[in-house]
């Protein structure tokens, strides 16, 4: 790893703590949205990282909120969101590398949100047991790719995520995991999770899928 290091990510009067590790040459940088609750130290989202910076991706794992904060509006969120996109595109080590959102449970409203509003910088989006409808009106403005994850079982997120798929690009996908609920504890669950967007984030976020102007295929 080039850079992998505790950040803090000025923004306005807040400074968002933050993850980031890039390896030697980074295709691409994929930033993570927690749900509600959650943070940069999300074992979930942690492991799903790792399993990124494997396949050469650099990772952001940051909190959203201040410490002691109360939770504030889906679009405040987003609005934080694309201020650490504006912050990676001024850093030396991440300007000009393509972006991409990784978003969990209500994260993944926020990170649909922030890619309407960056949609020459955000090049994919995957959401893990998402509520995409928190994005509300601004699915129709996503650009980006989008990966729908969601567990078998947890019945109330399949359907919004159903619904949500009518709204997004062509190019997205839903993909729903046999047997696993919305925390993807069971089994094998998160690594499948990991090897989906894995997979989804090199074929779209990268550089040279850039160059090649690949675009995910079914």
């Amino acid at each position: 790893m080039v850079l992998d290091e505790e950040v803090r990510i000025p923004l306005g009067g807040l400074r968002l703590a933050a993850h980031v590790a890039l390896p030697a040459r980074p295709g691409g940088i994929v930033v993570f949205a927690h749900g509600s609750g959650s943070g940069r130290n999300s074992p979930r989202n942690r492991s799903v990282a790792g399993q990124l910076r494997a396949a050469g991706l650099g990772t952001v794992l940051l909190d959203l909120l201040a410490p002691g904060e109360d939770e504030p509006a889906v679009p405040v969120l987003a609005g934080r969101l694309t201020a650490v996109v504006d912050w990676l595109a001024a850093q030396p080590a991440t300007a000009g590398s393509g972006v991409g959102f990784f978003g969990a449970s209500t994260g993944a409203g926020v990170a649909l949100l922030a890619a309407a509003e960056r949609p020459a910088a955000v090049r994919a989006v995957v959401s893990r047991g998402g509520r995409p409808d928190l994005a509300g009106g601004a699915l129709t403005r996503v650009q980006a790719p989008t990966l729908l994850i969601a567990g078998e079982r947890d019945e109330t997120v399949v359907d919004l995520n159903r619904q949500a798929m009518r709204l997004l690009p062509a190019n997205s996908r839903l993909e729903i995991v046999a047997g696993a609920g919305h925390l993807f504890e069971e089994p094998g669950a998160l690594d499948q999770v990991a090897h989906l967007a894995t997979d989804w984030f090199a074929r779209t976020v990268g550089t040279t899928a850039a160059l090649r102007g690949q675009q995910p295929r079914d």
